[in-house]
């Protein structure tokens, strides 16, 4: 049996964020090739993270600059280790390599970092993506550690064509990987336009997308809605709410700041629209992948909807201003016949972009060429080679003065501590 290794960024919290939907799928897909899977995370534990033991998944707490991680894995030794985004890479992928030379190594990005920096900073300035912002200090991290990998699950053929054109990074090194669900998920009993009331916005408030878009619904796009339904409601859902967000809600206006939310396919299937006014970011979406596959209209932006279109029309409305946007809101919600066929296209989408047995089947083939002829892989990849030999040495030296300066200051606390007695009893003979 094959063992995997993944080490998070965080523990996977499916509830909270499509990230930790996404990590869930991947340890289903290792779990149905009968692998042994084993997860990792520097991060702290939290409330809302998923019970790893329950699904057949072994946990372990590591730490970041830590020779512990070393005898850890050398004694593990895994067939496989998956990185959860590029950091993780960047701080255990030199020492995975030199206690695993064999291991296979595969990043799973996630959605690409520097593409969701260039955009908020753009934003930020009011101004276009830059072909520059492209290749910022963040997007150079990022992109080396995609060569050092074996292999980068990208969840998006957007940002697949983004690398290879801009990056010259070779084909083979990627794999589109995008949500896998299956096809219970993709065959739910949905409530029809009749049964629904109110629109909804899902996002973890954490990630500055969302957080972005519920201040300009707030701000802007809401009471264009509001206005024309005098009526209506808008429910925002997302784990980990602020007291900046919170003080957002305003039952006069129906701008509702819910927080968490216990079942988010429940309370998406509730809503008649799903608002998703992105205005930068990365990847793809989860709460559009639950709209689609509650038969949920949505009214997003053309970063919203990257990565998400198909051969035919987008399940709602794709606007970029906030008059369209609300416009194209109130609409759907009056209207029942473009809602159903609405309804109908986002569901249909959701079936030609996210169908498990497909990208199982997929991703399943790519691991076994690649690890069959790892070597012959790793030679193809020349720059690869060449990343890893320098960072191994620059990130190793890094890490270890990092150590050994905790270790001294540890030291140093400990002395300083066995001093103290000492110090309080000569005192005392002094007094007396």
């Amino acid at each position: 049996m094959k063992h995997v290794l993944i080490i998070g960024y965080v523990w996977p919290e499916p509830n909270s964020s499509a990230a930790g939907s996404r990590m869930m799928q991947l340890i289903e897909f290792f779990k149905a090739q009968q692998w042994s899977v084993t997860f990792t995370s520097p991060a702290q534990r939290t409330e809302h993270m998923v019970d790893l033991a329950a699904c057949g998944v072994d946990s372990q707490d590591i730490s970041l600059n830590c020779q512990s991680f070393d005898a850890y894995i050398e004694q593990l030794q895994p067939d496989m280790v998956v990185f959860d985004r590029f950091m993780m890479e960047e701080q255990f992928g030199w020492r995975v390599r030199q206690q695993c030379p064999q291991a296979m190594t595969i990043l799973d990005t996630e959605d690409l970092q520097f593409l969701r920096h260039a955009r908020h900073q753009a934003h930020k300035a009011q101004r276009e993506v830059l072909p520059q912002d492209y290749h910022s200090d963040l997007a150079k991290r990022e992109v080396a550690a995609i060569f050092r990998c074996d292999l980068s699950l990208m969840i998006s053929q957007e940002e697949i064509n983004l690398l290879t054109r801009l990056h010259k990074v070779d084909r083979q090194l990627l794999h589109y990987s995008p949500f896998m669900l299956e096809q219970q998920a993709l065959s739910l009993d949905n409530p029809d336009y009749e049964q629904r009331q109110g629109f909804i916005s899902i996002g973890n408030f954490r990630h500055a997308p969302n957080w972005d878009a519920v201040l300009w619904l707030k701000q802007q796009v809401w009471p264009l809605i509001r206005k024309a339904l005098p009526t209506a409601h808008l429910y925002i859902y997302g784990a980990y709410p602020p007291p900046k967000a919170t003080a957002l809600h305003d039952v006069k206006s129906g701008f509702l700041v819910k927080g968490w939310v216990d079942d988010a396919i429940e309370a998406m299937q509730s809503a008649r629209v799903c608002l998703a006014p992105l205005r930068f970011g990365a990847g793809i979406k989860g709460k559009l992948a639950e709209a689609m596959i509650c038969n949920t209209p949505s009214v997003t932006t053309d970063v919203g909807a990257e990565g998400m279109q198909t051969g035919q029309a987008w399940g709602g409305v794709i606007a970029n201003d906030a008059e369209a946007i609300a416009k194209a809101a109130v609409e759907l919600y009056q209207q029942q016949a473009l809602w159903q066929q609405s309804s109908k296209r986002g569901h249909e989408n959701a079936r030609q972009l996210f169908d498990r047995r497909q990208h199982f089947s997929a991703l399943a083939d790519k691991l076994t060429q690649v690890s069959d002829d790892l070597d012959g892989h790793r030679q193809q990849n020349f720059i690869g080679a060449m990343l890893n030999f320098h960072h191994h040495r620059s990130t190793q030296y890094m890490s270890q003065w990092i150590e050994s300066k905790n270790k001294l200051a540890h030291l140093q606390e400990q002395q300083q501590q066995s001093l103290t007695p000492s110090q309080d009893s000569s005192q005392e003979k002094e007094q007396d």
